[in-house]
């Protein structure tokens, strides 16, 4: 299979798969995090090496094939909007795969088939998002990037993103780090960590602003990236929606019932739960 077509076919895929993976996540309990399994069989993995591992594949995928994709050869020196865009993916990734886990007192245990699965999936995403940005396509939408108003709005937005995924992840960091202090585990018998009710900042109003915040970034980073995706039939649609688009459009469908899910547990181990938060969208969902 040429390059240029096994990068249609990839696309085609990430555009059909979530909508069929994700609401199975209504009914299932993705087993990491708060849902990990408590026995000790050996598809049980360490939670911070494999987030790592599992994490550091994108951005992998990603340099290696902006650098070695199909139409590098072809293509002129990348531009500075594409450099801009290049580098705001790899610091997501060098906090998320790196700083992020290494800063984690502990983390609960994943199932050998979620690092398996996300692998797969950020192999996927890095390699579409690197061919993406060295492609004639995006060479030619960020030529008049800089004058642009979608453009830098998708950047400041980026930004927003960003620096609220840090903030609120910081606020579960922080009730980790607490309760390791004061040697707490299996408190409530709420599983291998200790859990908590967490406050402050956007858990005023839902149970999953890293998720909201982290949903904003993609968003902004798509609309800085890459063109509006046009109202067309669904084959028309895969063949020309572009891989930042994509993205969000996964990490939305896969996101949000994971979101609803861990919601309705906070519901459940803590009665005091506030009532009036909902799960991922402020006042809406």
């Amino acid at each position: 299979m040429q390059p240029e077509s096994l990068y249609d076919v990839t696309r085609k895929w990430f555009f059909l798969i979530p909508p069929i993976f994700g609401p199975l996540q209504f009914l299932i309990n993705a087993p990491f995090g708060r849902f990990a399994p408590s026995n000790d069989s050996i598809f049980v993995v360490d939670g911070i090496k494999s987030w790592i591992i599992m994490e550091l594949v994108s951005p992998i995928s990603f340099i290696a094939v902006l650098y070695r994709g199909p139409w590098v050869a072809s293509s002129s020196a990348i531009s500075t909007p594409q450099v801009i865009l290049t580098s705001l993916f790899i610091i997501h990734y060098l906090n998320r795969a790196i700083i992020s886990p290494l800063r984690t007192p502990s983390r609960s245990k994943s199932h050998v088939g979620v690092l398996l699965s996300a692998v797969v999936f950020n192999l996927a995403n890095g390699a579409l998002m690197g061919t993406y940005l060295s492609s004639p396509t995006a060479s030619a939408f960020l030529a008049e990037a800089f004058s642009r108003p979608s453009f830098w709005a998708g950047i400041i937005l980026w930004a927003c993103g960003f620096a609220g995924n840090i903030l609120h992840d910081e606020v579960l960091l922080d009730i980790r780090r607490k309760s390791k202090a004061k040697g707490k585990r299996n408190e409530n018998t709420l599983g291998k960590e200790h859990y908590a009710i967490p406050h402050g900042y956007l858990y005023r109003y839902i149970s999953y602003p890293n998720y909201f915040c982290e949903w904003s970034e993609w968003f902004g980073y798509a609309l800085a990236a890459a063109p509006l995706p046009a109202l067309m039939p669904l084959t028309e649609t895969m063949r020309t929606v572009q891989p930042p688009w994509l993205f969000l459009w996964a990490e939305v469908l896969l996101m949000i019932s994971r979101a609803y899910r861990g919601h309705q547990w906070y519901h459940r181990n803590f009665p005091e739960y506030p009532k009036e938060r909902k799960a991922v969208v402020p006042f809406i969902f």
